[in-house]
Parts: structure tokens; C-alpha cells; sequence
């Protein structure tokens, strides 16, 4: 089975070609980021209007890089949400015309779904299994009993993790994405600086708009006292908190729901801090299997949309014309 999928969530126009869900035939991704970094985000109206511009583009590369013909393509899969309401409409006006003008089945999938699956370009998904997704709009601890069978067993109560390393990135006078600039400063810093532990209504969930509130009153209290922050002491800091945070949901969720398979998934999962921990928590043990995915799985793509959308398929998941995009769709409703 040939899918061809759109991706176009937030800032990156997407199309991959993927074949019996793991044959990458072509993946096409035009990024957005140095546009965006001029203003320290993503500004969603600009975001749209550069999808309108590159998914034609993206495409027809895509079909050319795969050898292939739209008379090829088996089905059409596009990320109906969650995501930003202009970007996710782009991608599914595209993918419900290719479906209609080529009578080729459409598939609708959920962002997150995507970046779960994603693991399987390298590795053997097995269950129950256990996924952290961390991303700049999603921290969630999702199980997965079977194939496709989602539940949200934990989820931030506020910022998302990448949102509050843009905005402490921000307070600290660092360029975005702030997850990148603090990664690498935080490996220069030291154990300095100390910022409060966070409390959540369940232990499972997560929490950052404090800690971006305690940087905050951490560089003001310095400028009060007249003494200079040490910008690499505050990123370590930081960093440690909230992956620390992230860890500790880990292991208890791993405690209380025995998964044989915890996989990590998002941009995030991208920083080098996290990976390390995981690592050196669950990759040794005889009980639990553990996938880290290669830098190039972490981000936004197709192909990961293409691969959760064969097992999609496969599950009876397709939709009509009349599909809409979804920026706050729930995953536990597929």
C-alpha cells in the first residue's frame, strides 16, 4: 500500500510518500523557522499563507523524488488536528482535493498519533507501550493497550514543555527556538541556580508556567541585588527542573501501567538532556524496552503521518469530504 500524507500543523509544510508503512519512497519538508525566528514564534497567520505558497511545491517534489504519478497512490492521509487553525486547513483543503479529483480513500490522523508512530521507522512498536510526547504544544503521557488505542493518562496543566523553553529563551535574551539555545547553554552551566519544585492536581500530570514565572523573579531579584546572572547557570537550572519533571512522570506512570515498551516522541524529544536521562532510567532494564528516535523522527513530517495512517486504515479510519480541520481534536476520540 502506496499513502501519500500532508502534514501541515504549524510551521512546516510536509509530504511524504510511504510504502507498506515503513518504505520511505520521498519525504519533503519546507521549514518555516527562519522566517518565524525574526519574531521569537510562530505567527499563525504568516504560517498559513507560506503553506499556501510551498504545499504545491512540496508535492509535486515529493511525486518526483518517489518516481511516482498520483494514478500510484494507493490513499491520501492528512493531519487533521490538533494544530494551528489556518496551517491544519491548508493541508486538509489539499489532501480532500487530491482524494476527490483522483477517487483515491482519505485518511484522516492526529498529530500526535503521528509523532507516537514515528518510532516505527526504527524500531518494532510492541504493547502495551508507553509514549511521552513532548513538543512546543503538547506534553502528554499517552498508553497505548493495543495497536491504535490511545488514552491520556497524564497531560500539562498549562504550558506545553516547548512552550516554556521559548519563553524562558525570551526572558533570558536567547534567539529561538529557545529549546535549542538552552540545550547548549545548559551543558556550559552550573548548579548555581535553584528553582522550585513543581506541584500538580495528579502526579502524573505536568506543569511549566511556574518555573517560566520563577526564572523570571530569579533575573529580577539578581538585577535588584546587583549581581550579574549567569545566563549559562540559569539555562542548566532549568533544563534540569523540568526534564527531571518529565522523568519522574516517566517511572511512575511505568510503575503503575507495566508497559513493555516506553517509546519517547516530539520536537523535544530532540533535546540532548532528555534522551540522556531516559537512557540512563529505563535502557538497561530486562523488563522494559525503550526507543529514542533518531533526530530526524523528533520533528514535524509526513512520514509519520503516512505510517500512523496505515495502521489507521487498517483499523477502518477513513472519512468523507466533508472532513474539517481540528485544532483541538481529541486524540481518544479516533
Amino acid at each position: 500500500m502506496i499513502i501519500l500524507a500532508i502534514e501541515s500543523s504549524c510551521d512546516e509544510t510536509a509530504v511524504s510518500i510511504v510504502r507498506n508503512k515503513t518504505d520511505v519512497l520521498a519525504a519533503v519538508v519546507s521549514s518555516q523557522i527562519d522566517t518565524h525566528a525574526k519574531y521569537g514564534g510562530v505567527v499563525p497567520e504568516i504560517a498559513s499563507r507560506m503553506h499556501i505558497e510551498n504545499i504545491t511545491i512540496v508535492l509535486n517534489e515529493a511525486l518526483s523524488k518517489a518516481n511516482l504519478s498520483m494514478e500510484d497512490i494507493d490513499a491520501i492521509a492528512v493531519t487533521q488536528g490538533p494544530g494551528l487553525i489556518g496551517c491544519l486547513h491548508v493541508g486538509v483543503q489539499a489532501a480532500k482535493t487530491l482524494a476527490w479529483y483522483y477517487q483515491k480513500p482519505l485518511i484522516p490522523v492526529h498529530h500526535l498519533a503521528g509523532h507516537i508512530y514515528a518510532n516505527a521507522l526504527v524500531d518494532n512498536i510492541e504493547y502495551p507501550l508507553l509514549a511521552l510526547v513532548v513538543s512546543g504544544g503538547h506534553t502528554e503521557l499517552i498508553y497505548l493497550k493495543e495497536e491504535y488505542d490511545f488514552k491520556i493518562i497524564g497531560a500539562t496543566q498549562d504550558d506545553a514543555i516547548g512552550e516554556a523553553y521559548d519563553k524562558v529563551a525570551r526572558v533570558l535574551g536567547l534567539p529561538y527556538p529557545g529549546g535549542v539555545a538552552i540545550d547548549k547553554l545548559a551543558k556550559d552551566g552550573k548548579e548555581n541556580y535553584r528553582l522550585p519544585e513543581v506541584k500538580t492536581d495528579d502526579p502524573l500530570n505536568f506543569s511549566f508556567s511556574g518555573i517560566k514565572s520563577a526564572v523570571l523573579q530569579l533575573k529580577s531579584r539578581e538585577e535588584r541585588n546587583n549581581r550579574e546572572l549567569v545566563i549559562a547557570d540559569v539555562a542548566y537550572a532549568f533544563q534540569h527542573n523540568v526534564i527531571e519533571q518529565l522523568i519522574k512522570r516517566v517511572k511512575l506512570a511505568v510503575e503503575l501501567y507495566q508497559p513493555k515498551h516506553v517509546v519517547l516522541a516530539g520536537g523535544v524529544a530532540a533535546n540532548s538532556y532528555l534522551r540522556q536521562r531516559m537512557n540512563e532510567e529505563f535502557k538497561d532494564r530486562d523488563d522494559l524496552k525503550l526507543t529514542i528516535p533518531p533526530l530526524y523522527c523528533c520533528t514535524d513530517n509526513a512520514t509519520m503521518i503516512a505510517i500512523a495512517a496505515e495502521i489507521a486504515y487498517r483499523k477502518g479510519i477513513t472519512s468523507d469530504l466533508t472532513l474539517g480541520a481540528d485544532p483541538g481534536l481529541e486524540l481518544c476520540s479516533l
